[in-house]
């Protein structure tokens, strides 16, 4: 027995063992939280014998991650921001890899009536004269900056008891909303990913101003030389690809589509 174990002990030592490569991702919340991740990475990591270690929280800070070099890729949704840390050289090969859309839920009692509001600023103003309760993410990411941005089209500034801004994730925000009965803003794919879990209605959606589109973007390497780049375009190449846009065109969750391929698109 004692020459069998030594064997076993003398084969294990002589086999080299398999490095894997690892790539660090950081992305958002409200990508992790539709699922699409633990379908989409198992492929890329077979293909390319490799590791995805994500990061998911706030595009903001997403991005601040990024910045200093603490991932190789970057994957959000907020145009804007990822535009001025480009132009300050922290990432390249940005390109297009999908979209969903933002929308307002509810309660089915719809106190401030935006089920018939004929814009997303209608809408907000219609929720700000009730001053119907709102929960706000309030963490600097896409669906906040977005939610900014739809407050300032309304020329309004939220403010009150009947403002929650609570600095959460998308998820916990869902819940909240949830638990309050109160409006909040979303994108698509995370609330159908929370279909079963809660008890809202979608009430307002369709305004072309709250398109989401995501981006994918390598993290500069001449500016943090230590980053895993090769392994990084790969990550692009791949979810811009046939194999990824035809993984995300076809990821379905209670048979609804929750993302739309855009890497076709110039």
């Amino acid at each position: 027995m004692k020459n069998i174990i030594a064997g076993v002990a003398l084969f294990a030592m002589t086999v080299p063992a398999v490095a894997v490569e690892h790539l660090k991702l950081s992305t958002t919340t409200s990508t992790d939280n539709s699922g699409l991740l633990s379908v989409l990475h198992p492929a890329f990591e077979a293909k390319y014998g490799a590791t995805i270690d994500v990061i998911a929280v706030g595009t903001g800070k997403a991005l601040k991650i990024g910045s200093h070099g603490d991932v190789d890729v970057v994957f959000v949704h907020a145009p804007a921001a990822e535009l001025k840390y480009i132009s300050q050289g922290d990432f390249i090969d940005r390109k297009a890899v999908m979209h969903n859309d933002f929308v307002i839920i509810g309660s089915e009692s719809d106190p401030a009536d935006i089920n018939g509001a004929s814009s997303a600023s209608q809408a907000l103003q219609r929720i700000a004269n009730a001053k119907a309760e709102f929960i706000s993410r309030g963490d600097d990411s896409g669906t906040h900056k977005k939610e900014k941005y739809l407050w300032d089209k309304a020329d309004i500034k939220p403010q009150g008891d009947w403002y929650l801004n609570i600095g959460q994730g998308m998820g916990a925000v869902l819940n909240m909303a949830n638990q309050k009965q109160a409006y909040t803003l979303t994108d698509r794919g995370t609330l159908i990913a929370y279909a079963g879990k809660i008890n809202m209605q979608l009430l307002f959606q369709g305004d072309e101003v709250l398109f989401n589109p995501y981006h994918v973007m390598a993290v500069n390497p001449a500016k943090h030389s230590h980053v895993n780049y090769g392994l990084a375009t790969k990550y692009i190449d791949f979810v811009t690809g046939d194999e990824g846009q035809t993984i995300i065109n076809e990821y379905r969750l209670s048979n609804q589509q929750l993302f739309y391929g855009d890497a076709a698109k110039k």
